[in-house]
């Protein structure tokens, strides 16, 4: 790999990648390696000086190869996925080898990595950052190939994004900043290793979560939100749910049960970023991920 990308700012209102990269251009040589180069990109600056998460869509909804091969898709986050797709892309022959896209979270995930494939490379980085950093949390995220993403770090053949909480949003914490950066920085180490054919003796297998399903909050036939998230999952993230467990309290007080049929585990609870689509949460099932 001879050309990597850390994004931060790809929602205005999330800090950490946003001040991280002011001071990697104050100290270059931190995500700097020797057999790849490295650029910075702030992938949203209009909606960080509006302190909104974005101006018109989620922009990392924005990088199908439809949408951004579709002209009329002209909105602020749209021209903006245009202008990254040139800059780092094209998606499906990019210039630029690897992506990393930084992520704030309001819910309680740590200092997560969510990995889009489950090749031999990504299966290696996902023991490397567990031996480097053993709080860090594994998501696979593979269900659709990454042409298929719609996500910033699917631009280029590899990616993965860097989702670290809980932070509210428009603030920083010191905790989840130094997790962004350690982890941030695994992962340049463990590109580093791989290009020069020095990765070091990794455990055989690991545990990480694959990504499930996506829970609504209860609504009625109005679409109006009805429950919240109850108070024994709030906050569990990467903590079992068992079928009929609780997991809403509707405002009448009458508790709502889950009823799957497999052993879950939630993250992204409450994330206050996914309120205009009453999002809960989302489900996932622990896998042994064979290195």
């Amino acid at each position: 790999m001879k050309s990597v990308a850390v994004v931060g700012g790809t929602h205005g209102n999330e800090f950490s990648g946003i001040y991280l990269l002011r001071k990697w251009q104050q100290q270059p040589q931190l995500i700097a390696r020797e057999t790849f180069t490295t650029q910075m990109v702030f992938a949203n600056p209009k909606a960080f000086e509006e302190n909104k998460r974005y101006l018109d869509v989620d922009l990392n909804r924005q990088f199908g190869l439809a949408d951004l091969n579709n002209p009329e898709l002209a909105n602020y986050e749209q021209s903006r996925a245009k202008v990254i797709n040139q800059q780092l892309g094209p998606k499906g022959n990019a210039k630029t080898d690897f992506i990393i896209d930084l992520h704030n979270t309001t819910s309680n995930m740590g200092p997560t990595l969510i990995l889009l494939q489950s090749d031999a490379f990504n299966r290696q980085l996902g023991a490397y950052v567990k031996v480097q950093m053993p709080e860090a949390v594994i998501v696979l995220e593979d269900q659709v190939s990454v042409e298929e993403h719609l996500f910033l770090s699917s631009i280029t053949p590899q990616g993965v994004i860097v989702e670290v909480g809980p932070q509210s949003q428009s603030v920083l914490r010191q905790d989840v900043l130094d997790w962004m950066d350690t982890m941030t920085r695994h992962i340049l180490d463990f590109i580093e290793l791989h290009n020069t054919g020095a990765i070091p003796a990794l455990p055989a297998s690991y545990e990480a979560f694959k990504y499930e399903e996506t829970l609504k909050l209860p609504e009625d036939e109005q679409g109006e939100r009805i429950g919240m998230v109850h108070r024994n999952v709030q906050d569990a993230d990467f903590k079992p749910l068992l079928p009929g467990d609780p997991i809403y309290t509707l405002f009448d007080g009458t508790e709502v049960c889950w009823e799957g049929d497999y052993e879950a585990y939630p993250h992204f609870i409450n994330e206050a970023a996914y309120y205009d689509n009453n999002l809960a949460m989302s489900l996932a099932r622990k896998v042994i991920v064979e290195v």
